[in-house]
């Protein structure tokens, strides 16, 4: 097989929710055929390379997780090029191939930071076995980050809050994303937390240590986002005084998160699409090329998909663009997250005013029937305006800000009737109860999208049947769910 043979115009797509990238390194072309063939039925994108030098450029320009490595490569000792791609990529899982006549070369390269090996020849199963093997693995250190990532937040992953089903899906992606170093694109409202998630990804991974320069592409006119992505040299741009370096450069070794991309006017879309594919950039008004090696991150609002039919956005920056892509869910989608979001926010104002505030039964009922337009932003937005409004420690649907509808909500000035504060106990009560009737009564997969586990679910239901009277009356008011002797605000879509 050529170089020219294993050679990808285009980066592959990657499915968000389960990607694993493996490397084929023989010159044998039937293996190089066999792993094609089986990898991908185990989520595996697969590159394919027939020497030890093709395997380095590889691994320059791809997030390699898994590389099977013919021992006897021509042109490089096999522990020699097992030593380089462990250098060049940590954390790759190195599988060895050799033959039976060599297996104590196989054994000294375990020692030598391999995981495994295979001898030759091998069956397609004894190879589907391993690599599922590996997959398996590989998931779980996933998982585990996620998990991490989660005790260190307490209420989400990084900077995102939420135990959403469609949140615990995105901080699986997120987890898998960090590790990688293909550009990724985020999809989602305005007000969703698009940047918050890119954030996500930069310092839950080894970039963590370097630059994450965000730049908004909508609010900078074009000659000054050209200068700020790109750099200008003295006296080419307006107002610029001294020679600047741009933010690509700046980033170098990190993140460059493009806020708002498809807003990014049409021949600056050229000029970064070259930059991707060449790794290279040129100044505005210069004549020296720069080489950069950052990461590229870039969210939009808007239907890129529609904006390339309609010639506003170009097709091959989608498509470098868009390796792999996730959705910040709407805040309607996922309306359990309000009170642990509301929670979240009253806590900083109180760390930022030194005044504690609670939120009344009233007020959340309001924030909950309520669709949010304006998404997490918006919710922020409101609690910090209740906060400002309300002279007392408790907020009440009254002091929610006018833009909020509530049919239910006492006139301007007036009192609320029969105002109650929920007791953070029945508020666990409901969140148990609400999240076992939502999943048809499966505690097991209740307690874990709970974050509890299962001995303290099944503890906390015996505690709630022995009670004689409970925290909270029926109600059977319309909006509201029953079950037992308790209720709460329905969580279902409007």
């Amino acid at each position: 097989m050529t170089t020219a043979e294993a050679t990808v115009t285009d980066p592959p797509r990657i499915e968000a929710d389960n990607f694993l990238n493996l490397l084929v390194v023989d010159e044998v072309r039937a293996i190089r055929d066999a792993c094609r063939e089986v990898a991908p039925t185990l989520g595996f994108n697969t590159s394919l390379a027939d020497s030890a030098e093709h395997a380095y450029r590889q691994l320059e320009g791809e997030g390699i997780d898994v590389v099977l490595l013919d021992l006897k490569l021509p042109g490089a000792g096999g522990l020699d090029a097992l030593r380089q791609i462990k250098a060049r990529c940590p954390g790759a899982v190195v599988i060895v191939v050799t033959g039976y006549a060599s297996i104590h070369s196989a054994v000294d390269a375990v020692k030598n930071g391999a995981y495994d090996y295979l001898a030759r020849p091998f069956s397609r199963d004894e190879l589907k076995l391993l690599l599922e093997r590996v997959a398996t693995l590989l998931n779980l250190k996933t998982e585990n980050r996620m998990l991490r990532e989660k005790i260190k937040s307490k209420q989400g992953f990084g900077s995102l809050v939420g135990h959403a089903p469609e949140m615990e899906k995105l901080y699986r992606i997120i987890a898998k994303a960090a590790h990688s170093s293909h550009p990724v694109l985020i999809l989602g409202e305005s007000g969703t937390g698009k940047e918050l998630a890119a954030r996500s990804i930069h310092f839950s991974g080894p970039y963590r240590d370097k630059p994450f320069m965000p730049v908004d592409c909508g609010s900078l006119v074009p000659a000054l986002l050209e200068s700020e992505l790109f750099g200008c040299v003295k006296g080419t741009v307006t107002g610029a005084a001294p020679s600047k370096p741009g933010l690509l450069a700046i980033a170098e070794g990190g993140t460059l998160f493009l806020d708002e991309v498809g807003e990014l006017p049409i021949d600056l879309q050229a000029k970064l699409l070259r930059a991707i594919q060449e790794k290279q950039i040129r100044a505005v008004g210069g004549t020296r090329h720069i080489r950069i090696n950052v990461r590229i991150l870039a969210a939009t609002s808007v239907d890129l998909e529609r904006a390339v039919s309609q010639g506003t956005f170009r097709r091959d920056l989608y498509f470098r663009l868009n390796v792999l892509s996730l959705r910040i869910p709407p805040l309607r989608e996922r309306r359990q997250d309000i009170p642990l979001l509301t929670a979240h926010f009253l806590e900083r104002q109180a760390r930022a005013s030194g005044q504690e505030r609670v939120l009344a039964g009233d007020a959340l009922k309001v924030m909950l029937a309520y669709d949010w337009p304006g998404n997490v932003r918006e919710l922020e937005s409101c609690t910090e305006r209740a906060c400002a409004f309300t002279s007392g420690p408790v907020i009440h649907a009254r002091d929610l800000p006018g833009d909020i509808p509530d049919a239910d909500r006492s006139p301007s000035g007036a009192p609320a009737v029969s105002p109650k504060i929920i007791p953070i106990a029945d508020l666990e009560k409901l969140s148990i109860l609400n999240a076992i009737a939502q999943l048809n009564g499966d505690k097991l997969q209740a307690a874990r999208l709970l974050g509890i586990g299962k001995t303290t679910l099944y503890r906390k239901l015996k505690q709630y049947a022995s009670r004689s009277k409970p925290a909270l009356q029926p109600d059977s008011r319309p909006g509201n769910r029953v079950t037992g002797s308790c209720t709460w605000p329905a969580f279902s879509k409007p």
